[in-house]
């Protein structure tokens, strides 16, 4: 009969999992993994699933830019439901027809330094936790530098180009937009923020730097507003972005391995 302390055996990796949310040094009983961690998995794949499928609170976003005393507009890409965003990525990239004349309503005619958008992307969960305190920390860097800010723009079934579109309406230098990113295992709630210069259609990715995995496990929201400011500030210096565009700013060891 074998020793009860052999039945589930401590993985060797154990130490290191101070230093991450992913998944290792699970251990293991016999050839598989404890009962635990099983359904530790299937719960956690659960919330990426939710996370998906979770629908942007637009009420609470909108009592959060009335809190940042920022105007703001509701917008809604060409893509009618989650089933055909998921379906057609094409129409989460643009916007609905109504939706230019609802930026005009929101700002006239002025045109502006930088788009500010919010989508849910593809984890709406994220959103609703992060992206109204990311823009406290973002908003006042951004007008003490002087530049100017659109409306921000509140996008359902969004993905990242349809920032193309809304900087282009408002002829902004810059456009950003901070969404939802694909749910991994240990982080449904990570928050991305994507920073293009002179947003136009038919922009690639490799013409857009991001700032990603932000949240209160990943980049703190001071830290990422740091970030994000700086690439503004040197993307509209530079009038570049994307692969052209580095960061230059010294990067902070990883918290914990001083102890």
């Amino acid at each position: 009969m074998p020793d009860k302390n052999e039945i589930a055996r401590q993985d060797p990796w154990e130490m290191l999992k101070k230093f991450t949310d992913a998944r290792i040094a699970l251990g293991r009983t016999g050839v598989s993994i404890p009962v635990k961690e099983n359904l530790q998995f299937k719960m956690a794949h659960a919330f990426a699933r939710d996370a998906i499928y979770t629908k942007m609170d637009m009420d609470a976003l909108a009592r959060g830019m009335d809190h940042l005393d920022h105007p703001y507009c509701f917008l809604h890409s060409r893509a009618e439901n989650r089933e055909q965003y998921l379906q057609r990525p094409d129409l989460g990239r643009m916007l609905s027809a109504d939706g230019f004349s609802t930026m005009e309503e929101a700002s006239g005619d002025k045109s502006y330094d930088i788009c500010i958008n919010i989508a849910d992307g593809l984890s709406a969960t994220a959103v609703n936790l992060h992206s109204i305190a990311l823009l406290h920390e973002i908003l006042p860097l951004l007008k003490a530098t002087g530049f100017s800010v659109s409306p921000v723009c509140l996008i359902e079934q969004g993905r990242v180009a349809i920032g193309d579109e809304t900087g282009s309406y408002f002829q902004a230098k810059l456009s950003i937009i901070l969404i939802g990113e694909r749910p991994g295992l240990s982080s449904p709630d990570s928050l991305g923020v994507y920073i293009t210069y002179h947003p136009q259609k038919g922009n690639t990715d490799a013409m857009r730097n991001c700032v990603s995995n932000i949240r209160p496990k990943g980049l703190s929201y001071s830290a990422a507003a740091d970030k994000i400011v700086y690439l503004i500030k040197e993307s509209i210096r530079l009038q570049i972005s994307g692969v052209a565009l580095k960061d230059l700013t010294a990067i902070p060891p990883p918290q914990g391995l001083d102890e």
